[in-house]
């Protein structure tokens, strides 16, 4: 093929899109998702980058910005032979976004959609490869969730698995349950279809579709509506006739309905070195040819944009002298206006608006802003003189400086401060005369707003009293050692984490063995223990401030209740139900719970 890139592969920036986003000039569009869109674009030193811009609904919903932030914390840690590695982000901007790698190969969908099933060898090196990319994952405390063919990614020298942990923070908005779909049906396991129940065994269940699917070329449970192929996946076996004899062993196991009897990533590895006949090495020529082809297309990109994004015409205002920084226009060709520049991300903090780099120039980031290149920490751009420093200040034009009328400061300042006395002498006569009448009116106002609940602001100054959402209860939760919650789930099922003192769970369960100490705590707010002449309420765990992060087991008894407030704006009252016996296989407690979700004003970092 020719060294032009394919219109197919790099859309053009349509006149919705953002010229520039966090600092990148966006190039081209690569695909549009259920959670975003994703552009083409390239660091200062000329890599490219695949930048996800998340879609407004979600941006608009605190909680899943709570989450994604969270999720693409623990991304970063993600540094992966299989993965694409996270480059820059910004969570707290009008529309977050992330960038990672740009990786040039085709998704294991579109591969298999053009050119059929892989052969074995390439099947098993898939295999291994995401499990490698998996071990990489889990380890950093993240459940991908959402592995399906389209988020594995086919280069040169191996697969790459993308998008990990962003379906986590869309759990959480309201939007996954009208008509906003995360998560691949298909694809799904068993008990993440019918319970939600998510953990890294979840995952271990779509590698093994995964493979099913790299090798017979169409999902094991099927295609159809997605309520269909969710009923196979939870009541009946996969259809596994057309698989390769070498890889029924394999597959069948990660198929299980049961996510005990699944592999762990390491058996996976060992079996498919076993099954192969040859040994498994990856290489240029882990794929078939006519899939190859498919890289070379990619590597061909649309070269990084020589001119700035088009600026409306300005016309300065006469001033006595010019700005400090010249306002975008005609003055200053190079400075963004409009949408077109969405907030970057500081090592701390967001970034501001900055300049547009001058045509010629990749799209480096405004000046005293970081941005993280690859494998590197960001570092401050200076404001040196240099190739790409933005034009100088100059005068404006309607002002010459050698004709300046003398200023009147003293007269005008006397003036004003007799103006002000006049007025304020004013102000109060009328304030002392109408303050009893003012203030009838206003107790009248806040008595109407206190019994409509606030729900208007007639007859006061206009503040609404915010109503308190009502509560939803959940009797009979089996937390599990080493599960955590979350009060936003609906329902909310316990989830398995690491490093729970340090995680993101509202609630969890944990047993320190050679301590025998057993208790339940919070890593994302804190809890109040209420004595036994208390009833737990919003109220009472509003006024409450007996705080702690931690309750042992040796303080709840039957029926014992505590408060639990999140700081993502939750409150819940917990009730103790007892622990699991000495004899039962799991260590587990039973709580219930009656959640007030979004009560109080979320904390921010």
């Amino acid at each position: 093929m020719g060294s032009m890139p394919s219109a197919d592969l790099f859309k053009p920036l349509q006149e919705n899109d953002p010229a520039v986003v966090g600092g990148y000039r966006l190039v081209a569009v690569l695909g549009t998702g259920g959670m975003g869109k994703v552009y083409l674009s390239y660091t200062p030193g000329g890599r490219p980058i695949a930048l996800k811009v998340i879609r407004p609904e979600f941006s608009e919903d605190p909680e899943f910005r709570r989450r994604f932030k969270q999720e693409v914390r623990a991304a970063e840690r993600v540094q992966g032979l299989y993965t694409a590695p996270v480059i820059d982000s910004d969570t707290d901007g009008a529309q977050p976004w992330l960038a990672t790698a740009y990786v040039p190969g085709p998704s294991l969908a579109h591969a298999v959609a053009e050119h059929g099933g892989l052969p074995l060898r390439s099947v098993l090196l898939l295999t291994v490869g995401v499990a490698e990319a998996l071990h990489v994952i889990h380890r950093a405390g993240i459940v991908h969730r959402d592995l399906k063919p389209a988020n594995v990614l086919l280069a040169s020298d191996g697969p790459r698995v993308i998008d990990f942990g962003i379906a986590r923070a869309a759990d959480s908005t309201a939007l996954t349950g009208t008509g906003v779909s995360v998560g691949t049906p298909a694809f799904m396991s068993p008990e993440q279809a019918s319970t939600g129940t998510v953990t890294p065994a979840t995952d271990v269940f779509a590698l093994g579709q995964i493979a099913a699917f790299a090798a017979i070329g169409s999902p094991a449970y099927g295609d159809g509506p997605s309520h269909a192929v969710l009923y196979r996946i939870v009541h009946e076996d996969p259809d596994l006739s057309r698989l390769p004899a070498e890889l029924l062993p394999l597959v069948s196991r990660c198929l299980s309905r049961d996510p005990a009897g699944r592999p762990s990533l390491t058996e996976i590895i060992d079996l498919c070195h076993e099954l192969s006949p040859v040994a498994l090495r990856q290489g240029e020529d882990w794929l078939p040819q006519a899939v190859a082809g498919s890289i070379t297309e990619r590597l061909h990109l649309p070269e990084p944009a020589k001119t700035p994004p088009p600026q409306p015409a300005v016309t300065p205002t006469p001033t006595e002298f010019s700005p400090q920084n010249p306002a975008p226009g005609v003055a200053n060709p190079y400075a963004p206006t409009g949408s077109a520049v969405s907030s970057a991300p500081t090592q701390n903090a967001p970034r501001v608006p900055g300049p547009v780099p001058p045509p010629g120039s990749p799209a480096y980031p405004p000046q005293g802003q970081y941005v993280s290149a690859p494998g590197y920490p960001g570092h401050p751009v200076h404001s040196a003189p240099g190739p790409h420093t933005p034009p100088p200040v100059t005068h404006a034009p309607y002002a010459p400086a050698s004709r300046q009328k003398p200023k009147r400061t003293g007269l005008i300042v006397a003036a004003s401060v007799v103006g002000v006395v006049v007025v304020l002498g004013v102000i109060g006569s009328l304030l002392s005369n109408g303050t009893e009448k003012d203030k009838t009116k206003d107790d009248a106002a806040a008595s109407q707003g206190a019994n409509s609940g606030g729900s208007n602001g007639s007859g006061g100054a206009g503040t609404q009293k915010k109503t308190d959402p009502k509560p939803v209860s959940y009797p009979g939760i089996d937390l599990t050692e080493g599960y955590q919650i979350m009060l936003a789930d609906n329902p909310p099922r316990p989830v398995e984490g690491e490093d729970l003192a340090y995680g993101n769970g509202d609630l969890y369960f944990s047993v320190v063995r050679f301590l025998d100490e057993a208790a339940i705590g919070t890593a994302n707010g804190k809890f109040v223990l209420l004595n036994n002449t208390q009833k737990g309420s919003l109220a009472t765990c509003r006024t409450e401030t007996r705080y702690t992060e931690k309750i042992a087991l040796t303080q709840l008894g039957d029926g014992s209740q505590f408060c639990v407030l999140s700081d993502a704006g939750h409150v819940a009252v917990a009730t103790y139900r007892g622990k699991s016996g000495d004899r039962e296989a799991g260590s587990y407690v039973t709580v219930d719970l009656q959640i007030w979700r979004n009560a109080e004003e979320a904390k921010t970092d």
